[in-house]
């Protein structure tokens, strides 16, 4: 009898590349919108986001093949179908490694890991809005996400 083979899964990134296009926004808006208003729900309350107000900035993971538009609309954050007026863009890691402070968000952009495109002023406002989070993000729930991702993609390496 031979032995049975199973063909092993995609890699994360090529996954979440080849799903992530095909996800409607109303799904993407259920999904992430209520995480990213718990994780920002202070800062949100204490008016830091309010400069997001009727604009938008669009994160890219180019690795990933994800574009995400945020706003703040009546004091949350959500998901836009439009382009934004600012892109961060860079890998994956990178982003993780703003999200979780492991190097330093300054050194990130400084060594163009990470880009500001567009509107410079507002790409800087919300990325010291994620630097000054002292903890990071990798805290409650959007944390446990952040390392659970971080594990699976070790598997693209």
């Amino acid at each position: 009898m031979l032995p049975l083979s199973l063909p092993r899964p995609p890699a994360p990134t090529r996954l979440i590349r080849a799903i992530d296009p095909r996800v409607p926004l109303p799904v993407k808006r259920r999904v992430i919108e209520p995480v990213l208003n718990r994780t920002f729900a202070e800062p949100l309350d204490e008016g830091e986001f309010d400069a997001l107000e009727g604009r938008r900035i669009t994160l890219a993971v180019e690795d990933l093949g994800v574009v995400l538009t945020l706003s703040l609309v009546n004091g949350r954050l959500v998901l836009c179908g439009e382009a934004g007026e600012a892109t961060i863009r860079g890998g994956w890691r990178e982003f993780l490694c703003l999200a979780t402070r492991r190097e330093d968000p300054d050194a990130l952009f400084f060594q163009r890991r990470l880009l500001i495109e567009g509107d410079t002023e507002l790409g800087l406002m919300v990325k010291n809005l994620l630097d000054s989070r002292e903890e990071g993000l990798a805290q409650g729930r959007l944390g446990e996400w952040l390392v659970r991702l971080e594990r699976l993609a070790r598997r693209d390496d």
